[in-house]
């Protein structure tokens, strides 16, 4: 058998043991104590608030509940004597609590009181009572805050305080700029203020509240710089220029003060960083200025004009090649809006330019002009001084003239506008079925002559028109006697709607020189270039369903005398014909084409003065109108 020993307790244990026991001890006396206090200390002011409360300031230590509701409504009367002051700024107003929604619960208040001391667990009524005795204790005054009358005042404040945030104005009235600077935009913040006041109340003591009022920035505030930047545009007349003029240039064109302001426009521009104002000439008055101008300016490149040396083969110079241009009227009104910005008050117009195919100094080599192709002529016997100076005016305007390989040309793209300014005199036309005076008569002889040259010369025809009628000038030979087989060879302009085009359809440049023989009553039209071997073979078949002119007719003019009579319209017979070309390109054939003519019969008219008897027998007598 085994015996185990145990060494006997230890006496560090004993002690430890003893000393936690002292401890609980003592903590437990401890409580005891404090509970013995504090519930003796309810019993002596059983029923009464503990020393040392108070409410807003009144002392109320010792008195039942009761009591210090009476004391505190004697004493307090804050909600209707105090005052709250509401600040905004310079601004300020006054009011009572009262009238802030604010009443004071003195019974409620009272009863906190009387909690104070004897709630919150054994500690805290243990401090609180502690606390009372020795410093002094304030119970919150319990007030009723009735929001719905605040709100009420800070709304009506919010009339008075408010305004909408006013935009910056420019505006233009004659010639002056008159700059309206915006406003701030100012609005209570009612809630904000709610809670401010409801802080103040609870103090129970008169105060100031600043107020909250938001500021709201206008999309405009400033448009001072738009202001000078307008005025600037108004300080001096605007002068646009054409860039390299010469002296035969048109402009310069200067615009008034006053022309400025009415096209001068502020509008409102929206970008990233918000809105602006924006100065600015009117894009509408800008582009009705610019296309004015460039009804100037505006030019098409001219090649140069030639005429060939039949001895030596070269050319030889009528007149030096232009530079086309045009206003760029896009560019321009830009140009003009950016630059009177900076305060520029003469500034260049945007031109663009094209440089002419043909310059001066090209040669008959360089163009492929090497000899005569052909040349027709017609004849005009009868003609008046008129019809012979408008004759000689239209061909001159084709003389030395130059069509580029390919090009389709227009006799509409060189004559420009026929009228009396341009050398035109009055004559014979044909117009609303009748032949009447009028500017351009003779004309015609031009482009029948031109079209008798390309149909000749194998070229292509775009574009024919024949006349109305069969016109005696068009049928006429060398001797003047009429030749059947120009019948339907004619070909009639009435620009811009009615034309005669022909195709270069060759390799090489075609110069065209035209000569008038006054004397001779004739025009001839030369083709210069290099020939592409063609020959024309054509066939006519002469008037075919000739119908009778009418008899003539007599018809009364009151600015004539009276017997006096003048023809003022020559019968020709109707008829139909038709043309057939066969063009061969050395010797091959190329194309084909037919002119298909119908002529209406025409009828001679005699005018008379008032009064003339038997105008029919003065006509015949004179041998007119038969």
């Amino acid at each position: 058998m085994t015996t185990t020993s145990y060494p006997p307790p230890s006496r560090n244990a004993d002690i430890v043991t003893q000393i936690i026991a002292a401890l609980m001890g003592g903590f437990m006396l401890f409580l005891a104590a404090l509970l013995v206090w504090t519930l003796g200390y309810q019993l002596v002011y059983a029923g009464r608030i503990f020393p040392g409360v108070s409410v807003a300031g009144v002392d109320i230590s010792g008195m039942t509940p009761s009591e210090a509701s009476v004391t505190l409504n004697q004493r307090l009367s804050f909600p209707y004597q105090g005052q709250v002051t509401m600040r905004d700024g310079e601004r300020v107003w006054a009011a009572s609590p009262a009238e802030l929604g604010m009443v004071f619960d003195a019974s409620a208040s009272a009863r906190a009181a009387y909690e104070l001391g004897r709630s919150g667990g054994l500690f805290s009524a243990f401090g609180d009572q502690l606390d009372s005795r020795r410093r002094g204790t304030t119970s919150e005054a319990v007030i009723i805050f009735d929001q719905h009358i605040a709100y009420a005042y800070l709304q009506r404040l919010a009339n008075e305080i408010d305004q909408p945030a006013v935009e910056a104005n420019l505006a233009i009235q004659g010639t002056e700029v008159v700059a309206q600077p915006g406003q701030l935009g100012r609005f209570l913040n009612v809630d904000a203020g709610l809670i401010a006041l409801s802080s103040q109340l609870q103090t129970f003591q008169n105060g100031e509240v600043n107020l909250i009022v938001e500021e709201t920035q206008p999309k405009l505030l400033d448009v001072s710089s738009q202001a000078d930047a307008a005025r600037q545009i108004l300080s001096a007349p605007l002068t646009l220029n054409l860039p390299g003029a010469t002296e035969a240039d048109p402009g310069p064109w200067t615009f008034d003060v006053q022309t400025l302001a009415s096209m001068l426009l502020v509008r409102q521009k929206d970008g990233e960083n918000g809105s602006n104002l924006e100065v600015a000439l009117d894009s509408s008055a800008l582009n009705e200025i610019l296309l004015g101008i460039s009804e100037q300016v505006d030019r098409s490149a001219e090649n140069a004009r030639f005429i060939f040396n039949d001895e030596s083969r070269q050319l030889e110079l009528l007149r030096s090649s232009t530079i086309g241009r045009a206003v760029d009227v896009e560019s321009s009104r830009a140009f003009i809006n950016q630059n009177i910005l900076t305060g520029a008050h003469s500034i260049d117009l945007q031109i663009i330019t094209e440089e002419p195919a043909v310059l001066a100094t090209s040669t008959a080599a360089e163009l492929g002009i090497t000899e005569l192709v052909n040349a027709e002529t017609s004849y005009f016997y009868g003609s008046s001084s008129e019809r012979i100076q408008n004759i000689q005016t239209a061909a001159l305007a084709f003389h030395g003239v130059l069509i580029a390989p390919g090009e389709t040309f227009a006799m509409g793209s060189v004559m420009g506008d026929i009228s009396l300014d341009n050398g035109y005199a009055e004559a014979l036309i044909i117009y609303g079925g009748r032949t009447i005076k009028g500017v351009g008569g003779g004309v015609c002889q031009v482009s029948t002559t031109l079209f008798r040259n390309a149909f000749f010369t194998g070229f292509p025809i775009e574009e024919r028109n024949s006349h109305a009628y069969r016109v005696y000038y068009y049928e006429q030979n060398s001797s003047g006697s009429k030749d059947s087989n120009l019948v339907g060879l004619d070909a009639t302009v009435y620009l811009p709607l009615v034309d005669m085009r022909f195709t270069n359809d060759t390799p090489y440049w075609l110069l065209m020189e035209t000569y008038t023989d006054i004397a001779g009553r004739n025009l001839t039209w030369k083709f210069y270039s290099t020939s592409a071997g063609r020959t024309v073979d054509w066939q006519t078949t002469g008037a075919q369903k000739v119908v009778d002119a009418p008899a003539p007719l007599f018809v009364e003019n009151p600015e004539l005398a009276k017997n006096e009579i003048e023809q003022v319209d020559w019968s020709a017979d109707g008829a139909d014909v038709s043309i057939s070309r066969t063009v061969y390109q050395n010797g091959v054939f190329f194309f084909e084409d037919v002119f298909n003519t119908h002529y209406e019969p025409w009828q001679a008219v005699c005018e008379y003065g008032p009064e003339t008897k038997n105008p029919e027998k003065r006509a015949k007598d004179k041998g007119i109108c038969q």
